[in-house]
């Protein structure tokens, strides 16, 4: 029989990116909270090299790093697929959704909970946003009709972002600044299986507090 676990944190945008696919597919799943600050035997057996969540069991066997097990789970599930399957436009999603997690992640990081020069890192963060809707205005991946790997990618930069500058009250996504992006997260957030997978807003600003 067939199992499949998901070692992950609730709250965390890498896990519900993990969550969200395995519930768009209709995969069966159990979830074990992680506390990641006493890492469990089960966290570090399977991700002995970098001890991060997300991680996926297959049938005991383990897949890390969130945007490949999205792939991965696209692969031997079938059915609601997540990648397009054109090679060219499935590249550029790809390359999205490395774009979002090696620029705009850390960049966010930097600007609402960074120590050194926020002000510069707040900069970096608009540039690397202008980018990414300058991207959106092209890409025919952002008007699909169905929540796809792209979207699911997109969770930290519509949902992370906002919630960070509430709380750091410091405004850098708007609507007036970015409507494309702020459009695209309109319609990821009709959708019934991203908002259930959300973390609440109140209970990220008391994370936030205690960090």
């Amino acid at each position: 029989m067939e199992h499949v676990k998901l070692l992950g944190v609730r709250g965390s945008t890498v896990s519900a990116r993990v969550e969200i696919a395995l519930q768009l597919k209709g995969v069966d799943y159990e979830f074990a909270q992680q506390d990641l600050q006493n890492k469990s035997d089960e966290l570090l057996k399977y991700n002995p090299i970098h001890k991060k969540i997300p991680v996926l069991l297959h049938n005991g066997l383990p897949i890390v790093e969130s945007l490949l097990i999205l792939e991965y789970i696209d692969e031997i599930w079938k059915e609601n697929s997540l990648l397009p399957t054109d090679p060219y436009c499935r590249a550029q999603a790809r390359f999205w959704a490395k774009f979002i997690d090696e620029k705009i992640m850390p960049a966010t990081v930097n600007a609402f909970l960074g120590e050194d020069d926020t002000q510069k890192a707040t900069e970096e963060l608009h540039e690397h946003l202008k980018t990414f809707e300058k991207g959106m205005k092209t890409a025919e991946l952002f008007k699909e009709n169905k929540i796809k790997y792209l979207d699911i990618a997109g969770l930290f930069v519509i949902y992370w972002i906002p919630v960070l500058q509430e709380f750091a009250g410091k405004d850098v996504l708007t609507r007036a600044n970015f409507p494309e992006i702020m459009s695209w997260a309109d319609d990821i957030f009709d959708c019934s299986v991203v908002k259930n997978n959300l973390p609440d807003k109140q209970m990220m600003f008391g994370f936030l507090r205690v960090r």
